[in-house]
């Protein structure tokens, strides 16, 4: 399975977050994101993806559904590791909103891939303002990938900072490219090469 359908598959596990499938010790991360993912799941569900304009219509239904869910700021900051502390709050701001948006047309372009896919919830572990939730993804093949999700509290609310799909870190993945770009060129050369593919 290719990394970007891999990466895809998390997210729609996120999606599909206890709407099927089953959910062992499920708390208070969970339960935090059951009412959008019940929502997103119906929109999906009867979604019509062949119209251009009504597929337009669906990711952003889905994006004011799954945004929240999600801590950009801190995903692009882990993403980009050792290279954040350099950067001034408006090259920040910037490397923030370009991340978030390739992540989307990651996701966007490849959302033809739902499929019906379960969801079986294996263990819950919160420590402190940290969880971490394992799940298996499983197709209509009966094929299973594992979908771990890391979160964090923000504002007494629980908000994703990594999803793990198949022991490969989305953050940790993003970070090893970003690197080599930086390494050999600069982070105005990065920030450039990730407008150009979120475009």
């Amino acid at each position: 399975m290719k990394l970007k359908s891999r990466l895809f598959l998390s997210i729609v596990a996120v999606l599909l977050w206890l709407c099927v499938g089953e959910s062992v010790n499920a708390g208070e991360p969970t339960e935090a994101i059951r009412g959008a993912v019940n929502q997103a799941v119906e929109i999906l569900k009867n979604a019509k993806l062949d119209n251009q304009k009504q597929r337009a219509q669906v990711i952003d239904r889905l994006r004011q559904i799954v945004y929240p869910l999600f801590d950009f700021n801190e995903m692009a900051m882990r993403a980009l590791g050792g290279n954040w502390r350099p950067l001034s709050p408006q090259q920040r701001k910037e490397f923030v909103s370009t991340f978030t948006t390739l992540l989307e047309k990651t996701y966007a372009d490849q959302i033809d891939l739902y499929d019906g896919q379960q969801v079986v919830y294996t263990s819950e572990n919160i420590d402190g303002a940290y969880a971490q939730v394992d799940s298996r993804l499983i197709d209509k093949n009966s094929q299973a990938y594992s979908v771990v999700y890391k979160l964090h509290k923000v504002d007494v609310k629980w908000r994703i900072y990594d999803v793990v799909a198949e022991n490969i870190s989305l953050v940790n993945n993003y970070r090893a490219q970003f690197n080599r770009v930086i390494a050999k060129s600069s982070f105005e050369e990065l920030l450039r090469i990730m407008k150009q593919q979120a475009s």
